[in-house]
């Protein structure tokens, strides 16, 4: 009775752990959906607004939104949702500040796109980071990705421009953002709300400073254009609020280089939304390109999916050392 009880506690372990990563993989995936649409939302606000304004109000109005939250901090897991929210809201603020100019000096399509690159750059800096060498596999799908980013480049009506260069770097510092969030989160009991807070009030004060030393005359006054607001809240409740706090959950339960895979379909999303909702027009080869990016993320991720998928609706008794691990960078604490 003893052994059977054991094995029937590894079992429902091991199928709780399958269900919470099938679970991570879908709000990833939604996350990439929301991204995508951000780039065309985010480029119709700055009409109105400058950058640093704009990311300043899109992140106060989160932080706002999440205070009630910071009553956790009273507590050890709000403490540590603090200490690593704090340098991961110093790296966020980096990445939105490229992303928004970057935007702005270039077409959202191209925007999506080139953030893409994140899935390329994340296998790298998790082995430099976190001294874990990825496997194979996601090196293969980082130059796939790579390819077919060169053939957006090629196909684009537009050359190469600063906006570009903005979106790159973008694309670097995300990499380095979820890398560090497992670094700093992983096997510690944080409030994933709190951690969101306190990194959208480091990002939305932060502006505000950065846009007091530098901008002669400061912010102009708030715009009164009721367009410029719905974009505001749109990207405020889902492209922030959620899209964190999914991020957040899914890197902690996975592992950086899963995570970029797993939203590599952001590209095709923003590039659907550019077209159909801004106009912008994509190439033959800008379209193979960002098919090429989907598809090897897709090839790397979804056996592993359906290897989860199939484990937690499973009915047999499968022995957990003979159950084969498939997929890229399986995370040992799952």
């Amino acid at each position: 009775m003893t052994n059977l009880s054991a094995g029937d506690s590894a079992k429902s372990s091991a199928n709780s752990s399958a269900k919470g990563l099938w679970i991570a993989d879908l709000l990833l995936l939604l996350v990439a959906i929301v991204w995508g649409t951000s780039y065309g939302v985010a480029k119709d606000a700055l009409v109105f607004y400058p950058v640093l304004g704009f990311v300043a109000i899109r992140f106060c109005m989160t932080f706002v939104l999440l205070l009630p939250s910071l009553r956790q901090l009273a507590r050890p897991e709000g403490r540590a949702a603090l200490r690593a929210g704090l340098p991961l809201g110093l790296i966020l603020l980096a990445i939105f500040i490229c992303e928004t100019f970057g935007v702005a000096l270039t077409q959202a399509s191209n925007a999506a796109f080139l953030i893409s690159l994140c899935v390329v750059f994340t296998p790298f800096v998790e082995w430099l980071v976190m001294a874990q060498r990825p496997k194979a596999s996601a090196f293969v799908v980082a130059f796939i990705s790579l390819f077919g980013t060169w053939l957006l480049t090629i196909g684009s009506d537009l050359t190469f421009n600063p906006g570009d260069g903005l979106m790159l770097a973008a694309a670097l510092m995300r990499a380095f953002m979820m890398v560090m969030t497992k670094r700093l989160t992983v096997n510690k009991n944080m409030s994933n709300l709190t951690l969101t807070a306190v990194q959208s009030g480091v990002v939305g004060f932060g502006c505000l400073l950065v846009a007091g030393l530098f901008m002669q005359g400061g912010l102009p006054p708030l715009p009164s254009e009721p367009s410029f607001w719905v974009s505001t809240v749109y990207l405020v409740l889902f492209c922030t609020i959620f899209a964190f706090f999914a991020q957040n959950y899914g890197v902690r339960r996975s592992n950086p280089t899963r995570v970029s895979l797993l939203m590599g379909s952001e590209p095709v999303f923003g590039a659907l939304f550019a077209s159909f909702w801004l106009g912008e027009k994509l190439g033959t080869l800008s379209w193979i390109g960002g098919a090429l990016i989907v598809g090897a993320t897709l090839w790397a991720t979804l056996p592993r999916s359906v290897f989860n998928f199939a484990a937690f609706f499973s009915t047999r008794s499968i022995k957990q050392e003979s159950a084969p691990v498939i997929g890229i960078g399986a995370d040992s604490n799952q």
